[in-house]
């Protein structure tokens, strides 16, 4: 994997998605997150070669492809890791984060997912500011809807890592984006757009300069506001979630023989119907004890 520096103390690996790092000597560094599980062998190797040691991690939430190596670090390293007290919560037990998988079965998450479950050596405080690890003072800013803790970091060189709150220009194109809370995720992505930061680190491999992260929050808030009308525009009638996620998956090809991947793409559809709700352009009414979900004259 690449190690690419962004600009003085802070780097990215260039790995599955791209996983910032702040050096705070020549030795030892704090990580922003940690990566899939099965890309631990070669995320080690990088910082290795590079002489680092991971004394820190500021995990910005606590999905899967961010955490999976936090408690291997902890163990490994003696590292110690931060994160906020929600994101702390979904990684305490199996079945607290069968809540972040939501429709997987608890045996599906012990099987594919364990390595998550660890405990933070700090807690983040769940308001915007500094906070100090490492010896190095970094800002945090809230920014909940992607997940309930997630957080933005912005590091001392004014590089701020937006994880999962923003998607970059590469992937504006995506056909389900999640989103635990689509209208609490819009509403962070606002809190970003005058933070004045010189570079902006998305995790899924994007780094926007700061003159351009005002067009590229307007391209992300455009891209959930399209989407929501798309789906909104399969309910023809009365319908289930189950129904309506059928017609999105053929309106967008997610043509899967693989259950797992089903269940997240109804796990996602079923987060855009709850955002339709929230915004009175769905209703729910109930039938022979089943919910379905109804076009408003508002929309």
């Amino acid at each position: 994997m690449n190690l690419t520096q962004i600009k003085g103390n802070t780097w990215v690996i260039e790995a599955n998605q791209l996983i910032p790092l702040y050096k705070l000597d020549e030795t030892r560094c704090v990580l922003l997150d940690t990566g899939l599980l099965e890309e631990r062998e070669e995320i080690e190797r990088t910082l290795l070669s590079a002489g680092l040691t991971p004394s820190r991690v500021l995990c910005s939430h606590a999905h899967v492809d961010h955490c999976a190596n936090n408690g291997y670090f902890q163990e490994r390293y003696g590292t110690k890791v931060a994160l906020t007290f929600p994101e702390a919560g979904m990684c305490a037990s199996l079945l607290t984060l069968k809540c972040y998988f939501l429709t997987l079965s608890p045996r599906t998450v012990e099987r594919e997912s364990a390595c998550m479950v660890h405990e933070p050596d700090y807690f983040i405080p769940p308001n915007d500011g500094p906070f100090t690890l490492g010896g190095a003072e970094f800002q945090i800013i809230q920014t909940p809807g992607h997940s309930a803790g997630h957080i933005c970091t912005v590091t001392p060189d004014n590089v701020c890592y937006t994880a999962d709150a923003l998607l970059s220009s590469s992937l504006l194109n995506a056909k389900l984006p999640y989103n635990l809370s689509h209208q609490m995720a819009i509403h962070s992505r606002e809190r970003l757009r005058d933070l004045g930061c010189d570079f902006y680190i998305m995790a899924h491999r994007g780094v926007c300069p700061g003159a351009e992260i005002g067009g590229l929050i307007d391209s992300n808030q455009a891209l959930i506001q399209r989407r929501a009308e798309e789906i909104l525009g399969l309910v023809d009638r009365p319908m289930t979630a189950c129904q309506i996620d059928e017609r999105v998956c053929i309106l967008y090809s997610l043509f899967t023989h693989k259950t797992r991947r089903s269940l997240r793409f109804e796990r996602n559809v079923r987060f855009f119907i709850e955002y339709l709700v929230d915004t009175g352009r769905l209703s729910e009414m109930c039938q022979n004890g089943a919910t379905y979900y109804v076009r408003t004259e508002n929309s």
